[in-house]
């Protein structure tokens, strides 16, 4: 069986993904790359190539799924499979931008937990709920990452480039995955990355936001399982 890694979130890590690991490893070697040493796009997808095995399938949720497209512009020969959940192949729009220097001093300067509670967990689920389990977890790996890790992720998904030309010339299996209630990468973003890659699936997940692992893990997993059969 094909090898599969995953690529978490910003300020995520392997459990992002539990339900699925749990789930797909019984039948294939399933591992999760931590996303914490380098502050570009292109560093980080040298250093999963560089512990990934010689041919694997790819799947990446959020800045997970921006790196898997940079992966994949890297070695298009290693990727047999791509899958994109919650994402955007697009580079970062210049308000969105603006928006990271103040954070990164935020986080710099002791203020990791107030951006996580009041600006990037409220955006995570369908309903908004900070008293939810999923975003307590999503506090917990955060605080667990820390500023320095925050600032790297920051850097690294402001400088993005366009993708676009990547997922266009990418003839293999690929799903295309988006809970129907995302508020930071809409169903349209998921629309366009179908349409740059005819052959792909697209599943929309109903009352769902941007966390589908964690929201709807069963109906990722199968999503997930019926992709790899194809690998």
């Amino acid at each position: 069986m094909t090898p599969l890694v995953f690529l978490p979130g910003m300020m995520c890590d392997a459990r992002l993904f539990a339900p699925q690991i749990a789930a797909l490893s019984a039948t294939r070697t399933v591992s999760c790359a931590a996303l914490t040493e380098h502050d570009s796009m292109g560093a980080l997808a040298a250093e999963v190539l560089h512990n990934a095995p010689p041919r694997f399938a790819l799947a990446g949720l959020s800045m997970g799924g921006i790196l898997a497209m940079e992966v994949l512009r890297q070695a298009p020969d290693r990727v047999a499979g791509l899958a994109l959940l919650d994402t955007n192949p697009l580079a970062e729009v210049p308000e969105v931008k603006a928006k990271r220097a103040p954070q990164i001093e935020a986080a710099q300067t002791g203020g990791l937990r107030e951006i996580m509670t009041d600006i990037m967990i409220p955006n995570y689920l369908a309903t908004p709920d900070p008293a939810h389990p999923i975003s307590a977890l999503c506090l917990e790996m955060a605080l667990a990452l820390g500023p320095e890790v925050f600032v790297h992720q920051s850097r690294a998904l402001r400088d993005r480039p366009d993708q676009c030309a990547t997922l266009r010339s990418f003839a293999g299996p690929a799903l295309i995955l988006c809970g129907a209630q995302d508020r930071l990468c809409p169903v349209a973003r998921h629309e366009l990355m179908q349409d740059l890659m005819p052959d792909s699936r697209l599943d929309v997940l109903p009352d769902c936001g941007h966390l589908p692992t964690l929201e709807a893990p069963k109906q990722t997993t199968a999503a997930l399982a019926r992709w790899l059969e194809d690998i």
